[in-house]
């Protein structure tokens, strides 16, 4: 079902009804797995003359913007997009923060 809001823009109810979430999400890689990049800026970060580093573990940060009616929703989804896309399950860990945002919310 649509409406026209008072804008004048059509806009679908069933859209109005959903929060909007922003899923921080931290993957890394499982820590039985070599980190050849830690390893790499590890050295680097010793050749700087910052020997006090003693290890190093690089991993990716992706922020991820949804639509869903609950955070139990929110949080079941995300999960899906890390088990399929954003994470490697035989190599990678994942963990994610959800945090609810306004509509009107840059990304």
């Amino acid at each position: 079902m649509s409406r026209v809001s008072q804008e004048g823009s059509l806009q679908s109810q069933s859209a109005n009804s959903q929060r909007r979430w922003r899923a921080d999400v931290y993957v890394t890689l499982k820590p039985v797995v070599n980190d050849p990049q830690g390893l790499a800026v590890r050295d680097g970060l010793h050749m700087l003359g910052y020997d006090e580093v003693g290890a190093v573990r690089a991993g990716k940060y992706i922020q991820v913007w949804l639509e869903a009616d609950e955070e139990a929703g929110a949080e079941k989804r995300v999960a899906e997009m890390c088990d399929k896309l954003l994470a490697n399950p035989v190599i990678e860990q994942y963990r994610f923060n959800l945090v609810e945002q306004a509509h009107d919310e840059a990304e």
